[in-house]
């Protein structure tokens, strides 16, 4: 790993070799989103209703600049607008939380892109899911905001936002690569991986279009701690449609370290998914299956599955306003009846989305 981050150091060095100075100092844009969503859900008359009302908002300020040697620099700061969603300045449970989001630095030309700060990495960028519209989506783990479950299908669940170093490759006739890597040095001013160990994740993905039909194909893991998990993706579209389907392995490790003494060992899970979207003029609407399994955790043992079917839509209203809607079904089956791994039930969820 090492000689991955010096010979990422070596390009960027060679990039900035013989550039006096930027021919454009840099200004920052401002972006972002906001996300309003009322819902409601049936399930099991023993779990608490969850919040019915849920918020996500975001402001992105990002800018960048060409250097008179054709090396572009840039940097991107998210800034977290709903307290629930914000992301620990230690990234390790402690006190001490923070606004920021996601922060960092790119540097990108002929030789790819080399990217600095805290960020989801290779894993989280390159992944590809079923397609799936909508608050609620069936395989994104947004299913847990609305109603009360051990097992949610994540097909990409690759870790959070710790400082990295990431390198993507130049697209060459389709084909990209990159791999990321998450320290475990700590000190005032960085932030690393939870728990102290270090993280490595990486992708490999193709995109092509033939004669009308795109193609879509990624390979993505990481691994951290004592585990791993790795994925697979594919999607396909022709016409209004866009057909897609995915599948992952997470060893009940990743990221979690040995059990507590005395506690069960944790288990792998495994998560599918399979979709269909249709776009016409400024609707697109979709229909997503998802599956998870979980064999067993650190204070449950036993094997938990969930079925999941959801419904999107997706209308925009004008320029930058949309109006997404779910309507969802879940069958979580456990071996611990009456625990949050025997629940079922319904819901819907409505609202609206602002990009800015």
């Amino acid at each position: 790993m090492k000689k991955i981050l010096v010979a990422s150091s070596a390009l960027v060095a060679v990039g900035f070799a013989g550039a006096a100075q930027a021919s454009e100092p840099i200004s920052l844009s401002v972006g972002g989103y906001m996300e309003q969503w009322v819902g409601a859900a049936s399930e099991e008359n023993r779990f608490e209703a969850k919040n019915k009302i849920q918020s996500d908002t975001e402001i992105h300020f990002s800018g960048s600049t060409t250097l008179d040697n054709g090396i572009e620099v840039g940097a991107s700061i998210e800034l977290e607008g709903n307290n629930s969603n914000v992301r620990n300045s230690a990234d390790d449970g402690s006190s001490g939380a923070t606004n920021i989001d996601e922060s960092w630095m790119y540097v990108s030309g002929g030789f790819g892109e080399v990217r600095l700060g805290a960020e989801d990495g290779a894993a989280a960028d390159m992944g590809i899911t079923a397609p799936s519209v909508g608050p609620v989506g069936a395989n994104d783990g947004d299913l847990g905001n609305w109603v009360t479950t051990n097992a949610i299908p994540d097909t990409v669940p690759a870790g959070g936002d710790s400082k990295r170093v990431t390198y993507y490759t130049p697209t060459l006739g389709g084909f990209k690569a990159g791999i990321s890597y998450a320290d475990d040095d700590s000190s005032e001013n960085s932030n690393t991986v939870a728990t102290g160990d270090s993280r490595v994740s990486g992708g490999l993905e193709y995109r092509g279009d033939f004669d009308g039909v795109s193609v879509g194909v990624s390979l993505v893991g990481e691994s951290f701690q004592e585990g791993e998990w790795y994925g697979v993706g594919a999607t396909v579209g022709f016409g209004n449609f866009t057909v897609g389907a995915s599948v992952s392995e997470t060893d009940g490790e990743f990221g979690a370290g040995e059990p507590a003494a005395g506690a069960n060992k944790l288990e792998d899970t495994t998560d599918f998914d399979i979709g269909v979207s249709y776009a016409m003029d400024a609707a697109t609407v979709s229909l997503t299956y998802a599956y998870g399994e979980n064999d067993g955790s650190a204070t449950v043992s036993g094997v938990d599955e969930i079925n999941t079917v959801h419904a999107g839509l997706d209308y925009t209203l004008g320029a930058g306003v949309s109006w997404r809607s779910s309507i969802f079904w879940f069958d979580d089956q456990g071996e611990n009846p009456g625990a949050a791994d025997d629940n079922e039930g319904y819901g819907v969820v409505t609202g609206f989305r602002l990009g800015f």
